[in-house]
């Protein structure tokens, strides 16, 4: 009698929990949930073998709407805490998800040795160049002369920041844009990025109707990339620096050395259970 355990194939909505997502109406974030379901399908991956991590704000409620383990953690903190379970559990595709203000931001020194460290993991930075949960304040990516935040009435007068380049610069092994209004082309890029050795960076163009309702535009705006992936980071480098913003593909991708920890814990769960008896 065969008595091998069969596991059912499971489809993208399966990947989706019982939380409705509470995006405002024509959000971009839709778009990458719905990518990043399908991805997991695609993959055929158990929902007990994905861990999704987030920090704070719109982007990083997506952990909640995803049927797999998942934290919720603070400001800026998601890759720290990614690390920490990478480390700790690197049988798990771990999967983090953030905006341009959480990442890039309060989180961008995380973001800088995250890109070195180059563990297993995949950082989907949601971008919409404004801090949407707090009302429409100007974020790192917000162009210098957006004056429609009460907090900045005169523009910025920064220059952006520049994710594909810093990300470059700081050792990323995998440098790729995508669009929320493209879900085909978005779903390759993170089925890509997700079985990449090392750490992908994954910069997804994501509207915000609400603040930023220019954004509609970007729709006519983006387009396909016309270098193919280079494992050459000063091609990149050239490709990246002449770069409008809108370009979308796999910009960078090279095999490096994944840090991963080179002892593990020998602590047993029953050691753990003794230590915290009182």
């Amino acid at each position: 009698m065969d008595t091998a355990i069969v596991t059912p194939t499971l489809r993208a909505k399966d990947y989706k929990s019982e939380v409705a997502p509470v995006w405002c109406p024509g959000c971009g974030h839709f778009a990458v949930l719905s990518a990043v379901t399908k991805a997991l399908a695609h993959l055929k991956l158990p929902k007990e073998r994905v861990a999704m991590i987030s920090g704070i704000g719109c982007s990083s409620r997506l952990p909640a709407y995803v049927d797999a383990y998942g934290f919720h953690g603070i400001h800026g903190r998601a890759l720290p805490l990614a690390s920490g379970l990478k480390a700790a559990r690197p049988d798990l595709t771990v999967i983090v998800a953030g905006g341009d203000g959480d990442g890039f931001s309060i989180g961008g020194n995380h973001f800088l040795h995250a890109c070195r460290r180059n563990m297993d993991l995949t950082y989907i930075v949601m971008d919409n160049e404004v801090y949407g949960m707090t009302k429409g304040q100007a974020s790192p990516t917000t162009q210098p002369d957006w004056a429609k935040s009460k907090l900045t009435p005169h523009g910025t007068g920064m220059r952006p920041f520049l994710p594909t380049a810093i990300a470059l610069a700081a050792g990323a092994s995998f440098i790729a844009r995508g669009f929320a209004g493209d879900p085909n082309g978005l779903t390759k890029l993170l089925v890509e990025a997700i079985e990449h050795p090392g750490f992908a960076f994954l910069q997804v163009l994501s509207p915000c109707q609400t603040f930023r309702p220019e954004q509609k535009e970007w729709k006519h705006l983006v387009h396909p990339s016309d270098m193919a992936p280079t494992d050459d980071p000063v091609e990149a480098a050239r490709f990246i620096q002449a770069d409008d913003g809108m370009a979308l593909g796999l910009f960078y991708v090279r095999r490096l050395p994944v840090w991963q920890p080179q002892h593990q814990p020998t602590a047993t769960p029953a050691d753990l259970e003794r230590e915290f008896v009182l």
